[in-house]
């Protein structure tokens, strides 16, 4: 179902098959790649929990992954990465845009960034404090194997001020 049409996100569900490895991979903690809007959300008060904890295609990824590719493939998404992010209680994501940087530049996709989808995929059922916005369309009580999906320059927003750690998986590619 499309939700906002001017960034065509969109809400959809895929039937949940995977297991708990994703809890197992090697996570890193790397800064938002926009220093300036870093720089900003210090200035306003957030903490130094900005930004989860991501394991990406440059890491071993769980071995069922390809199956979540083929998936995005199947849809006519090109070029598709992958990327679990693992936000710890008292984490937060301040509103912001990806900017997709390595991705542009891998795949020459300079004066192709409107063809580019990021999909949210849901690893595990919402737990208290676990949240989500895309557009000011907030999104809690969400079940494994959701999705949201959204064009490249969507504005979104992600917090865990709950007990429990938050896993979902960043899905990247390209329409052709």
């Amino acid at each position: 179902m499309i939700l906002n049409s001017t960034y065509n996100m969109s809400f959809y569900k895929i039937e949940p098959f995977w297991d708990d490895e994703y809890k197992h991979l090697e996570y890193i903690n790397e800064p938002f790649n926009d220093s300036e809007s870093v720089k900003k959300w210090l200035a306003m008060g957030f903490q130094n929990k900005i930004c989860g904890d991501m394991c990406d295609m440059r890491s071993r990824q769980p071995s069922w992954n390809n199956k979540i590719i083929e998936y995005f493939e199947s849809k006519g998404w090109a070029d598709v990465g992958t990327s679990y992010y693992r936000m710890s209680p008292g984490t937060v994501m301040p509103l912001h845009s990806d900017l997709y940087r390595a991705y542009v530049k891998k795949f020459g996709l300079e004066d192709k960034k409107h063809t580019i989808r990021r999909a949210l995929v849901l690893l595990e059922d919402w737990q208290p404090g676990h949240y989500l916005d895309c557009m000011g369309q907030a999104f809690v009580h969400w079940k494994a194997g959701d999705i949201v999906e959204w064009a490249y320059d969507t504005p979104h927003t992600a917090a865990n001020i709950g007990m429990t750690n938050r896993y979902t998986l960043q899905v990247t590619g390209h329409l052709e």
